[in-house]
């Protein structure tokens, strides 16, 4: 499966997962395509920066051949942003976006019109839309009544258009994301001075994994938080993976000793060694005043009613007396029939009940053919990374048995034969030589 990796250690915003993306292997001629296709007379301006010492991808919104000044924190560390000081750009479509802002309506038609996939316009109508539904929760509104103003402008448009088309063209099958730092301190928005997260940003990260490092500033931005939840990013522990690419996104803002960056991994997941795993109980108890082949007949009946394992044990008891501790392994749901077999069967007053977990092999039975007969030969599976290997195999020893009296010969004799016959089955030839037919093999 492949999947990319977010670490939003620097928090996210729609430029910068847009630039990292495309710094991971996303084509910038696609997204540039995009961007134009919205018919709001923007470009990208793409240009390579260090942050911390790191060389990361910046991607800037161009309007009309000029740098787009956002109305929101183009990168995930930008002090407060000044609506007078925004209000200066003189654009009329700037101006437009400054008045009342767009509303969700207007913005589904540009994204229906754009030239988008099906998969990376789906994904942006869904950030969108989840904008729209956060806004509107805070303010008691329909979603498609609330009006945009940050998140309405030209950059976060294009940012989200094209962040989707980015992640469309990476063709992943999923997504996963590192707790998110959103930073701290307060930002001046559209509806006044607030705490970071601002009040959209806090909605839509409701129920993630976040947290407050490393600097006063506003690390995650409402298109940035969006994005994330479209993506319907998983927050898990990091996946083992073989990683193909790496993509950083620089923020606009370059802070002594942070780096202010998105980084994205993308890569092919890796199967761990996979154990089978279940829950069992133990039931034990010790007795001293009890004949061996009592405990050898509970033993045997515990076996026929369903227990895993039965096990025994000297010990030296109370007053220096000596005695067995007779353990029984069983699945939890026969527990109650194994209890009332002990208590039945022996002399003890008490037994000691607890719940463990186990792993074991994935375990198969192969039957071959020896010259005693069909044999049946059971085997413990170790799986890796999708692959099989055999770890253990032993022939069932009732079968030997049977064989060695009916044939009357010495039972390592026939557990040899059982074994050198699986082995010559496992590379595909028959007992004389010959290969076997496809799908033969066990």
């Amino acid at each position: 499966m492949r999947i990319g990796y977010l670490e939003c250690f620097a928090g996210i915003s729609g430029d910068m997962l847009m630039a990292a993306l495309v710094d991971a292997g996303a084509p910038i001629d696609l997204l540039q395509r995009t961007a134009a296709s919205l018919g709001l007379g923007a470009e990208l301006q793409v240009t390579r920066v260090s942050r911390s010492g790191i060389q990361s991808t910046k991607i800037d919104v161009m309007v009309d051949g000029r740098l787009h000044e956002p109305v929101q924190p183009s990168g995930a560390i930008e002090h407060e942003h000044n609506h007078h000081h925004d209000h200066k750009h003189e654009h009329s479509t700037h101006h437009h976006e400054h008045g009342h802002g767009r509303s969700l309506p207007e913005i589904r038609s540009l994204l229906m019109h754009a030239d988008l996939t099906e998969r990376a316009r789906d994904l942006s109508l869904r950030a969108f839309g989840l904008l729209a539904e956060a806004e509107g929760r805070i303010h008691g509104i329909p979603a498609e009544k609330v009006h945009f103003h940050e998140v309405g402008g030209i950059d976060a448009i294009v940012d989200i258009a094209c962040s989707a088309a980015a992640a469309d063209a990476l063709d992943l099958d999923a997504w996963y994301c590192s707790p998110i730092n959103v930073g701290s301190g307060f930002v001046n928005c559209a509806h006044g001075r607030f705490p970071v997260p601002a009040p959209a940003t806090a909605e839509l990260l409701k129920n993630l994994p976040t947290y407050s490092a490393h600097v006063q500033a506003e690390l995650v931005t409402p298109t940035g938080a969006a994005l994330l939840r479209a993506l319907d990013c998983r927050f898990e522990s990091t996946p083992m993976m073989r990683t193909q690419a790496i993509g950083y996104g620089a923020g606009t803002r370059n802070p002594e000793r942070f780096p202010n960056v998105l980084r994205v991994s993308v890569g092919e997941t890796v199967q761990a060694v996979q154990w089978m795993g279940e829950k069992v109980t133990v039931l034990e108890c010790a007795v001293d005043d009890l004949s061996p082949q009592v405990l050898a007949h509970t033993a045997q009946l515990a076996l026929e009613r369903g227990a895993l394992d039965v096990m025994s044990a000297p010990v030296t008891m109370k007053k220096g007396r000596l005695g067995t501790l007779l353990t029984v392994l069983c699945k939890p749901s026969d527990a109650e029939r194994l209890q009332q077999l002990i208590f039945r069967e022996t002399t003890t007053l008490g037994i000691r009940v607890r719940e463990e977990d186990r792993v074991i092999l994935v375990r198969e039975i192969t039957p071959v053919q020896t010259d005693f007969g069909v044999i049946h030969i059971k085997t413990g599976i170790k799986t890796d990374m999708g692959q099989g290997e055999v770890w253990n195999a032993a022939p069932e020893f009732e079968d030997c048995r049977r064989a060695a009296a009916a044939f009357d010969v010495p039972l390592k004799t026939v557990m040899q034969a059982a074994l050198s016959a699986w082995r010559i089955r496992q590379v595909g030839l028959d007992p004389a030589g010959t290969k076997l037919e496809a799908g033969s093999r066990s």
